[in-house]
């Protein structure tokens, strides 16, 4: 079978490898869709999730190369023998895939909180992905998708529900105003997301004029661009000099939280959503002087998978223009690395379609 396989920077290789043997208790599934994360782009450029030879991570047991691709849908086309009550899964349901690998032992996982694994990593990094024909995995990581949801949105569950996730530990309430602070595709679907769970005004701080459009396009009521404009000062305008309840920083520049940590309210919240590449300047005072919390929000639980899945059924969330372009597993470099590089304003969700030739 065909598989898109990380060996190492800039090193990505379409391998014919044996195709994948349905263990007694997996799930062997087609994947149809499969999306390209801004992580996956890291990971091109720098190797820092996957595990390299002679270190395999501790809950997949391997290492370069793995099988890209952590953002998928896909169809059931076997069930082991020992997969109890077959997991309400029939030959045939379409399927999104739950990527997270955790352990089930440590602190975190034993309080139900596996997104917090000590030893967390992820299939499609940590251990092979959905980029290829066929995939197994345990049952409890795949998630039946209602049959008015398409496969290409079914691709989609996974960057939705890191943004549900987000709103959903902000504690934000019904009517009350947020910013978000970059508006690529974690901070688009937190915007929607924002919009389905009926906060109020949403501000969208964004300095490319194409995200600005998409922020408005998903549903932000007020676009700032920070080049242009004092965000803070612009953002407590627009709240009657209060700030906004909530901010998120999705940017991940040290600017971004600087301005997000002094645009709140008093009391206000702020949440962390970017990963870092490393140590910022930052200000405690931000914090103290206005008793405002400054939060970390990491990937989802099941519970987001199963609320977007709902949202997107409700009709709350409308996400399929975050799809942008879908291209064949074999031009997934030049197509797909390369295009979020050189068009990176132009792109919100690019799509490996795994029934392109």
């Amino acid at each position: 079978m065909r598989a898109l396989r990380y060996y190492g920077p800039q090193d990505v290789r379409l391998d014919d490898v044996p195709e994948s043997k349905c263990g007694p208790t997996q799930v062997k599934i087609r994947p149809a869709f499969v999306g390209i994360c801004g992580t996956d782009l890291h990971e091109y450029r720098t190797q820092t999730f996957v595990p390299k030879p002679g270190a395999p991570h501790e809950l997949s047991n391997e290492t370069a190369p793995v099988t890209l691709g952590h953002e998928l849908s896909g169809t059931v086309v076997e069930i082991g023998a020992d997969v109890v009550d077959s997991a309400g899964l029939e030959v045939g349901d379409r399927v999104a895939v739950f990527p997270l690998l955790y352990c089930r032992a440590c602190g975190p996982c034993r309080s139900g909180l596996p997104n917090c694994c000590e030893k967390k990593g992820f299939m499609g990094l940590s251990g092979s992905g959905g980029l290829s024909d066929y995939m197994c995995l345990p049952p409890e990581a795949v998630v039946k998708l209602a049959d008015t949801i398409s496969l290409e949105v079914g691709a989609l569950i996974e960057p939705l529900a890191v943004a549900w996730h987000a709103v959903r530990e902000s504690g934000i309430t019904a009517g009350q105003t947020s910013a978000v602070f970059g508006a690529g595709p974690i901070g688009l679907a937190i915007i929607q997301c924002l919009k389905a769970m009926g906060a109020g005004e949403i501000i969208a701080v964004e300095v490319a004029a194409r995200r600005q459009a998409f922020a408005e396009q998903f549903g932000a009521t007020h676009v700032l661009d920070p080049s242009q404009v004092d965000v803070v000062k612009e953002a407590q305008k627009r709240t009657g000099g209060r700030g906004p309840a909530v901010a998120f920083d999705c940017a991940g520049v040290p600017a971004s939280l600087d301005s997000a940590t002094r645009a709140v309210c008093a009391r206000g919240t702020v949440v962390n959503v970017a990963i870092w590449e490393g140590p910022v300047p930052f200000h405690p005072n931000n914090i103290v002087l206005y008793e405002r919390r400054l939060i970390g929000s990491l990937t989802y639980v099941e519970a987001d998978f199963r609320d977007v899945i709902d949202a997107v059924c409700e009709g709350r969330l409308k996400p399929e223009s975050m799809i942008t372009s879908k291209i064949s597993i074999g031009r997934v470099v030049e197509d797909g690395f390369d295009a979020l590089v050189n068009e990176k304003d132009k792109h919100v969700k690019i799509l490996v379609d795994l029934s392109a030739p």
